[in-house]
């Protein structure tokens, strides 16, 4: 699809080379910042210069002579990229249909069309791909969240990523759904979906939609879906090891009438949540009782109450995050993700040790057996809680592994072989949850850089149904050659509480170790000086900082780098 030429120009500075990109077919533009995405962290490459519009027409071009080429073309050019001096010529195209392999042109004009955002998120860190993604797909955003929101200035720097904003009580209470149709009717110009990735809000949207008439998963499937006791029970896989209870009073009579005892070590948490917040592994009744407790008190008070809490076993087996793009029952997408152990997954580790995640690295390491079973297993987990198409972030582990968490032969810990499994002890794979929307703005920009997929741009898509099919499809292929590096997400978390002193610890660790930056393509500090740290128990957690390390050569590189890391990292608290 792209055609190039190329010319160097040389200084007494330094040599580049500019390739100058044009269309090899005429069409409509399904995004005008793929180039950009698409390239982003190819490292033979110092600038991407897009020329496209959102929804423009395109151009076939025939490259003629380079005589007349600046002169006649130019203007038809769809970008540029300012390469390395040094690339080689067969490896930089090479690496271009890799990245471009997919449809990047539609036959007929695509309309601009109107999404209402519920719920803006917290600050721009963890939302700005997704608001910059609607501009490129040329999508308006019409923001809804409670007044005061950092969206609704109109001289707010980041106001031009959204079309308008629309005051409203986005409370996850009975009457959201009403609210969020009241809204989008009486607003000036015809909008054609909805979307929001706030879990307690997912089903009061869908059924805001069916009210409005516009494209949605059903009601019922996004009640499942929220609710981690109904999960649990509607899986073929532990759901007779599980029980669930709608409130901490009624574990005492649950145990009195209990015919077989209890097998620990067993996980408890409420059946709404997110984070890992509130999640224990027990390991005795006295532990079980304090954490029902705890669980059920979470959100006792939230604006939609619930105390049920589920118990279930713990699994002792590698934990993964399988994130499918669904349209139809068809796998459009899917990676799957290693789950590193969390402190509870710790052995000997006590009740106030959280599950709180440690590190994702892309891809998994599991053996292809395993990783097919979770494919399997878990796309029919997502169709049998009634969903057909969308976006789903599903967390569970391989029960009877083959391999496991252990040090590897240099002492870093990785997926390692178990001993032989006996023949009864078949594979299984143990879902916890479905998340029916992206996976955390985290790790969709960690699965973006690493596969070229965006989830929030593919979540909008779905939103406007059966007319955007089309990018569906052609925006859902990753790198024709796998992902482009072996990356982790890894996360600082807290250690202890009080006032965090250090003023922005991860960009301090980057200047302190200089040479870790280039093996660094994402990083954020969460808890910065003057931030109230309420230390690893906490009911409502929140890591220190992150960072998605990168290596091109391998998995042991890569986690020699995170350890590398974790050792050096520093920074310092205020003792409360």
């Amino acid at each position: 699809m792209v055609v190039e030429d190329s010319g160097t120009q040389r200084c007494a500075a330094a040599p580049v080379e500019v390739r100058i990109l044009f269309s090899s077919e005429s069409g409509y533009v399904i995004r005008s910042d793929l180039l950009q995405y698409r390239l982003d962290c190819w490292p033979d490459i110092l600038r991407v210069f897009s020329f496209l519009d959102p929804l423009q027409k395109v151009k076939q071009v025939d490259i003629p002579d380079r005589a007349t080429l600046f002169r006649l073309l130019l203007p038809d050019a769809i970008g540029a990229l300012v390469v390395k001096d040094g690339a080689i010529s067969h490896d930089v195209e090479t690496e271009l249909q890799n990245r471009f392999s997919l449809p990047f042109l539609q036959a007929e004009p695509i309309i601009s069309r109107r999404i209402a955002w519920v719920q803006g998120r917290e600050d721009i860190d963890c939302i700005e791909r997704a608001l910059k993604a609607a501009v490129a797909l040329g999508i308006k955003l019409v923001v809804l969240d409670e007044p005061g929101h950092w969206l609704q200035d109109p001289q707010s720097p980041w106001a031009h990523l959204r079309e308008a904003f629309v005051a409203v009580d986005i409370s996850p209470d009975s009457g959201l759904a009403t609210r969020i149709a009241d809204a989008v009717k009486s607003y000036p110009e015809q909008i054609d979906g909805i979307v929001t990735i706030s879990d307690v809000r997912l089903p009061a949207i869908a059924r805001a939609c069916v009210m409005l008439g516009l494209p949605t998963e059903s009601v019922e499937a996004y009640e499942i879906a929220g609710d981690k006791g109904r999960t649990r029970l509607l899986e073929p896989v532990g759901s007779d090891e599980s029980f669930v209870l709608t409130h901490a009073d009624d574990l005492g009579p649950y145990l009195e009438r209990r015919e077989h005892p209890l097998r620990f070590p067993l996980v408890v948490k409420p059946v709404v949540g997110w984070s890992s917040d509130c999640v224990s592994k027990v390991k005795d009744v006295a532990e079980l009782k304090s954490a029902v407790r705890k669980a059920s008190n979470r959100h006792a008070q939230a604006p939609k109450p619930s105390t049920t809490v589920v118990v279930e076993p713990y699994i002792d087996g590698p934990e993964v995050d399988a994130n499918f793009v669904l349209l139809n029952g068809e796998i459009l997408f899917l990676d799957i993700n290693d789950d590193f152990p969390s402190p509870a997954d710790q052995e000997g580790a006590g009740l106030k040790a959280n599950f709180q995640e440690t590190q994702n690295v892309i891809p998994s390491g599991l053996p292809k057996a395993e990783q097919d079973a979770i494919r399997t297993h878990l796309k029919s987990s997502i169709l049998r809680q009634g969903f057909r198409s969308g976006v789903f972030h599903c967390e569970a582990r391989v029960r009877n592994a083959t391999v496991g968490y252990g040090s590897t032969t240099s002492g870093i810990v990785d997926l390692v072989p178990k001993p032989k499994i006996a023949e009864s002890q078949e594979v299984a794979v143990y879902l916890h949850e479905i998340n029916a929307r992206p996976p955390g703005y985290l790790e969709s920009v960690a699965v973006l850089l690493a596969h070229g997929v965006d989830y929030y741009a593919l979540r909008m898509l779905l939103a406007l149904g059966s007319p955007e099919i089309p990018r569906l499809r052609a925006l859902s292929q990753p790198f024709q050659g796998g992902p482009q590096f072996h990356l982790s997400l890894m996360i600082i978390q807290q250690t202890r509480a009080g006032i965090m002193k250090t003023g922005d610890a991860a960009k301090e660790f980057l200047e302190k170790h200089p040479h870790m930056r280039e093996h660094v393509v994402d990083y954020y500090t969460r808890k910065k000086g003057g931030d109230v740290l309420e230390g690893p128990d906490a009911s409502s957690l929140w890591w220190i900082a992150y960072f998605s390390v990168v290596s091109r050569t391998s998995r042991q590189e890569l986690l020699e780098r995170v350890e590398y890391i974790q050792r050096h990292f520093e920074y310092e608290v205020e003792e409360p």
